[in-house]
């Protein structure tokens, strides 16, 4: 998640509105318990050092490192590191397209929560999350809706119109997965749909460079 989700992990706004009229609700209080549910397909599959890129509050660093696994959390909210680190799981913050610790070396990389939308533009995030991960590590990565959307968002019930301010977003399904998966030199490895949350694994082949 970015630093303009602020107002949501402050209780100040529940929802996103999409450029196209579509408005999406922010499930902030489950970013802000404990780790549960299908949160435990991605988990299962961090066998190694684990970087949760837009980590938000840290329930899926602080489940990782609970379990012994070694995990990071990045993000560019001042509020999300804060909240991650009170919950004792280590996190940085900053931008996830400039450098990060151990670029290249990590076993997995994570983007939860609808964080394939961060830039708006998932193949680019994509390659960027492919280059994260050592080869033959993976990319867990959390879907919404159906298709590839890409547009303008913005979260609702701040600011005088009821709106904040728009940046880049996007929005990928499960079906538009696979072809952006092999356009970063990944390849879906396995898939889960539970509800309303579509999940993937991802897998860097290891001649990739």
């Amino acid at each position: 998640m970015t630093g303009g989700f602020d107002p949501a992990l402050a209780g100040a706004a529940t929802g996103l509105e999409l450029a196209d009229g579509r408005r999406v609700p922010l499930p902030v209080r489950r970013w802000r318990a404990a780790a549960a549910g299908a949160d435990h397909w991605m988990l299962d599959r961090c066998a190694g050092p684990t970087l949760d890129l837009g980590c938000g509050p840290g329930r899926l660093v602080a489940a990782l490192r609970a379990a012994g696994v070694p995990a990071l959390g990045v993000d560019h909210s001042h509020r999300a590191v804060r909240l991650c680190r009170e919950r004792g799981a280590p996190a940085v913050r900053g931008d996830l397209f400039a450098r990060l610790p151990g670029e290249g070396g990590w076993r997995h990389a994570l983007l939860a929560d609808g964080n394939i939308g961060i830039g708006g533009d998932p193949a680019v995030l994509l390659r960027r999350a492919a280059a994260l991960v050592a080869p033959g590590g993976s990319v867990l990565v959390e879907t919404a809706g159906d298709g590839l959307w890409r547009g303008r968002a913005r979260l609702l019930g701040i600011g005088a119109g009821g709106g904040g301010p728009w940046f880049p977003w996007a929005t990928v399904g499960l079906a538009a997965l696979p072809a952006l998966a092999r356009s970063a030199g990944l390849r879906v490895a396995g898939a889960l749909h539970c509800g309303e949350r579509g999940i993937a694994q991802l897998v860097r082949d290891a001649g990739h460079g």
